[in-house]
């Protein structure tokens, strides 16, 4: 049987929960949410890996509506974000609206009925309002390596850490030197025998201003009314102006001098600290910190190569310089499909056209929420809103509070449609490319997942997450064509 919903959210990560919580205290009830998965927590229920943490301060790493004044560390590990999420989801009754085990195959609008039908994993639902919650950092992306289905070792990706292999003694190869493997790579170098580090692009790294928070601390901060704010409001404003840099990148070069120093301070040969040296602007590829990632390097047991793998041939993995290296395992922290995302293949409008088949390799939003040519659905945390300085939090709280204000409005009206003005998307993305052109994510000089296929920004704002929350304070109703169809057939 078809089950319909007034909201049918897709994804039960820190998105699709924030989406329950806030459009329930709008008293919109009837919602249920779709997961793939048997558990809630998208990114940090699958991102285990050792050393797994917060790379923003953990103050601003929660919901404003449920902040939590029990972290233990300036920056928290996996764990603990991933209880927090937990215990908010429970504190607020979302498990109830969750189908688990429910992965979403196909979702069509039908223009007539003013509806989408959705085909899943275990039948087809039907809504008012889709809400797309999978997040950028959903698929793990591993690179088309020939010869790796051949590898007779072990192979996983950062994001699927396989916990029952034991890494003891073995020769390890790690392709990627991202955020992930900058956090993994110092856990695994002092019990593996060996390992081989490719690294296709230097990356700056800063120092982390992590540290425990003693008890007395955590305890003010549950006490004390107002402490927990105030810690969260300095640490937003020191990132915010962090962010300005961002815009102008002379500042970011400034600061990238501590990068250097650390780099200069922390790894003892020449040649190793001329290949870790990058060759663009800090903040053009994203902010990593760590206090522990250059000395791991500087083991007798860790070989950095300074460019990407080539091929894998047998047990040999072989790089782009020709050298070989026999290893047991691979390892990729290779990132996410982020502007390719698996759903925008899944989600089609009312002719049969996907979000890829209308994207074209560039993803494009009003307000990085809503796409015309699809009406009644939202994205969290879509194209054009990725900063490099402040939290996932910062941005999708600013898009729940447009979304329950956008519902509210369609409630009140009684409409049954709301679409994007094509007119007023194209404005949005001239807009925000306009600005993009000076910041340091384009004129870095580097490539990042921010560039997608096409070599079009489609991620990142350009301004601050002050001026992100004005733009999506108030819904604007003469940016959406809206109808109300009073027929039978949707009355029912």
């Amino acid at each position: 049987m078809t089950r319909h919903h007034e909201v049918i959210v897709v994804g039960a990560g820190i998105s699709g929960i924030g989406a329950v919580i806030r459009l329930q205290r709008r008293g919109i009830g009837d919602i249920v949410v779709l997961e793939k998965s048997d558990m809630l927590g998208g990114t940090w229920r699958d991102n285990t890996y050792p050393g797994c943490a917060c790379d923003v301060p953990s103050a601003l790493y929660s919901y404003s509506f449920a902040p939590n004044t029990g972290w233990s560390r300036l920056f928290a590990g996996q764990n603990e974000i991933r209880e927090y999420i937990e215990r908010t989801a429970a504190e607020h009754r979302v498990h109830q609206r969750v189908e688990f085990g429910t992965e979403l195959l196909r979702a069509d609008w039908d223009e007539p009925a003013h509806r989408w039908r959705l085909e899943t994993s275990k039948g087809t639902f039907t809504a008012n309002v889709v809400i797309a919650a999978a997040g950028p950092w959903n698929q793990p992306l591993i690179p088309d390596v020939p010869g790796l289905a051949t590898f007779p070792g072990k192979v996983f990706h950062s994001s699927r850490w396989d916990h029952d292999y034991d890494l003891t003694g073995k020769r390890v190869a790690v392709v990627g030197t991202g955020a992930s493997a900058v956090q993994f790579v110092p856990e695994i170098a002092p019990t593996v025998g060996e390992l081989h580090l490719y690294q296709r692009t230097a990356q700056w790294v800063l120092p982390k201003p992590d540290a425990l928070l003693p008890a007395p601390v955590r305890s003010a901060m549950g006490r004390i009314p107002g402490a927990s704010r105030a810690l969260r409001r300095t640490q937003y404003g020191l990132m915010e102006a962090l962010g300005v840099g961002f815009g102008k990148p002379w500042i970011l070069r400034i600061i990238q001098q501590i990068g250097r120093a650390q780099l200069r301070a922390q790894i003892r040969c020449r040649e190793l600290r001329r290949d870790l040296t990058p060759d663009y602007t800090l903040g053009c590829k994203r902010l990593l910190m760590s206090n522990t990632y250059y000395p791991a390097l500087n083991r007798s047991n860790v070989e950095v190569h300074a460019n990407a793998v080539r091929t894998v041939r047998g047990s040999v993995v072989i790089g782009a310089d020709g050298q070989e290296r026999r290893v047991d395992a691979i390892i990729f922290g290779t990132g996410f499909h982020i502007l390719d995302m698996p759903i925008a293949g899944r989600i089609f409008d009312g002719q049969g056209r996907s979000l890829d088949d209308h994207w074209k390799g560039s993803p494009q939003a009003y307000l990085g929420t809503t796409v015309a040519g699809f009406p009644n659905a939202f994205l969290l945390l879509g194209p054009s809103l990725g900063t490099g300085h402040s939290s996932a939090f910062m941005v999708l709280e600013a898009q729940l509070n447009y979304l329950a204000a956008a519902l509210t409005a369609a409630r009140a009206a009684g409409w049954t449609r709301m679409e994007t003005r094509p007119e007023v998307q194209a404005a949005f993305n001239a807009e925000v490319q306009e600005a993009l052109a000076t910041t340091v994510y384009n004129a870095g000089g580097c490539q990042s997942y921010s560039l997608d296929v096409n070599g079009r920004n489609s991620f990142n704002w350009p301004w601050s997450t002050g001026r992100m929350r004005e733009r999506l304070r108030e819904f604007d109703e003469s940016a959406y064509l809206t109808s109300v169809d009073t027929s039978e057939k949707v009355a029912q």
